[in-house]
Order: C-alpha cells, then structure tokens, then sequence
C-alpha cells in the first residue's frame, strides 16, 4: 500500500490556507487544467513519502512512528510566506514554516533514521518542511503563479500546535487522492 507520514494542521490554519488558494485562483487567472489546487482537507506536512509499502512493513513502521513522536516534545509551528519549487515556472506553490523548524527536523531526521532499520531508505534530498497548495500542469501558469506569490513574502497565516504524527495510506483515485489514517501517535 501507499503510505506517508504527516502532522496535520489544525481547522484554523487549514481554513487560513483555503482562503490563500482562493485568492490566488482569483488574481492568477489561470485554467483549471493548469494548475491542481490541493483539497483543503488533504493538506498536511509530510514528513516522509514513503511509497509502496509492503503490508507486514505497515506495522512497524506505526511502531517506529509511535516511538519517534513519544521521545519528541510537542511544539509550536508558525506557517508562513509562499514560496514554490520550480524557479522561474512554477511546478509546485507552497506555504513554508518559520519558528518551530528546528524541532520539525529533528523529528523528521529521526524518524528518517529510525526507518532504515525496517529497509526503508532515506531521504536524499534535504526536508524542506512545507504545505503543498497546487501543482502546476502548464509552465505558463508556472510563470504567472511565481510572479504572483512575490507579493507574498511576508505572508504570516498563524501558528499550530504540532502535538501528533499520523501514518496514512494513500489510495490515488481519478476524482483525487485518498487518505486513510492507519496509526496516530502523541508526542509527549
């Protein structure tokens, strides 16, 4: 099965983000076939992707996630500035995170170390803590979007509590993904 780790946001911020993606669509100007916008429900901070999992590995990673978020203290996590991936187009727009990142590392390193001993590799690329709000389909859109969000620097939508680390399964379907929480495990 597909499966990834994630903290969730809380109502308030996941509403913030809702009302940023629609302000985007309405000044961006862009067609529904360029740019996928994120389900507001669906938007999470991954902390590892994890892929195709086998089903006997399911359980010890919840095990591995059960034990890494009970060693971690929870914390504050302050969501700001737009940036996104892809330079000068755009391939993928995203809300960042300022205070609380230090701690987001270090339970995403931990985490990311912790699973090697059940064969699941690491990260190779360096974690860059983010919600996704679209992905960009057509690279003219990607220009217009990353033009855009430089108005948005300085974009503060709040602060949440980061207290729990789910473990999801990931069913892809045509009308959008699904997601299916398989374990949730409170930091202390």
């Amino acid at each position: 099965m597909r499966v990834f780790i994630a903290i969730d946001m809380d109502e308030q911020i996941i509403a913030g983000l809702s009302r940023l993606q629609q302000q985007l669509q309405n000044k961006a100007n862009v067609g529904k076939s360029d740019v996928k916008w994120v389900e507001p429900d669906n938007i999470h901070l991954t902390l590892k992707f994890l892929g195709e999992v086998k089903d006997e590995q399911v359980v010890d990673v919840c095990n591995i996630v059960k034990d890494v978020a009970g060693l971690h203290q929870s914390f504050e996590l302050d969501v700001e500035s737009v940036g996104c991936f892809g330079g000068r187009s755009a391939r993928v727009l995203w809300v960042g995170l300022g205070e609380g990142s230090n701690n987001l590392l270090q339970l995403q390193k931990d985490l990311d170390e912790q699973l090697t001993l059940v064969d699941l590799p690491p990260e190779q690329r360096e974690f860059t803590g983010h919600l996704t709000l679209c992905r960009v389909k057509n690279p003219k859109a990607g220009i217009k979007l990353s033009e855009l969000i430089q108005g948005y620097k300085d974009f503060k939508l709040g602060t949440t509590l980061a207290d729990s680390v789910k473990v999801y399964q990931s069913q892809l379907t045509p009308s959008g993904p699904v997601y299916t929480v398989l374990g949730n495990y409170k930091m202390c």
